[in-house]
């Protein structure tokens, strides 16, 4: 494959992406063609260095932002016909509702798991703070005179602080497995906008 025929199907997969952002890519892997031929290799072999068009294409598009996926998705790559707005319109009480719906039913999940995170690690705080108030009560009873409650007040503050540490170490994969999922969400919903015949 020649440098233009890779820049064209390049052009051709990310033709879904606003000329701004096609344009960078093309810049960007034209430049690197240039200087693998600098390096010596010939044009074909420094396409083919950098690898398949379409796996590029389809990373490129993964990579970008959910939203300037959308917006570059349902921008119209023409002048709408006044039959086509008038459809939009008249079907306005239909799709309204609907996208409103989607949107918020993922806004819900992504603010469920979110709390959930912000809730593991509430839990972890507020025991790091309740072995604190154990210390200050060890050393008021101290203070006071009473040993025993003392000791008490010392070994629930241990037990507090060491459950806090397990609790933060347990919560720490929770909160990666937690983040994984969401990438995995955002993935899955961008790949509804890639071409399919990117692979």
């Amino acid at each position: 494959m020649t440098k233009n025929e890779f820049i064209l199907q390049l052009r051709n997969n990310l033709s879904d992406l606003s000329q701004e952002d096609i344009q960078k890519s093309v810049d960007y892997y034209s430049e690197m063609i240039d200087d693998r031929m600098e390096d010596g290799l010939t044009e074909e072999e420094a396409v083919e260095a950098i690898g398949s068009v379409d796996e590029i294409s389809h990373q490129i598009l993964m990579d970008t932002p959910l939203p300037k996926l959308v917006k570059a998705k349902v921008t119209p790559k023409r002048e709408m016909k006044g039959w086509e707005i008038l459809l939009i319109v008249l079907g306005f009480p239909i799709w309204f509702p609907l996208l409103i719906a989607a949107a918020s039913v993922v806004f819900a999940v992504f603010v469920t798991i979110w709390s959930v995170i912000i809730s593991l690690y509430a839990v972890v705080f507020s025991l790091f703070v309740a072995a604190s108030g154990c210390l200050v009560a060890m050393f008021a009873e101290f203070n006071a005179g009473n040993m025993a409650h003392g000791a008490l007040a010392l070994g629930a503050s241990f037990i507090c602080a060491g459950t806090a540490i397990l609790l933060f170490l347990l919560f720490n994969q929770i909160a990666k497995l937690i983040i994984r999922l969401c990438k995995l969400i955002i993935n899955a919903i961008k790949s509804c906008f890639v071409k399919k015949g990117i692979s």
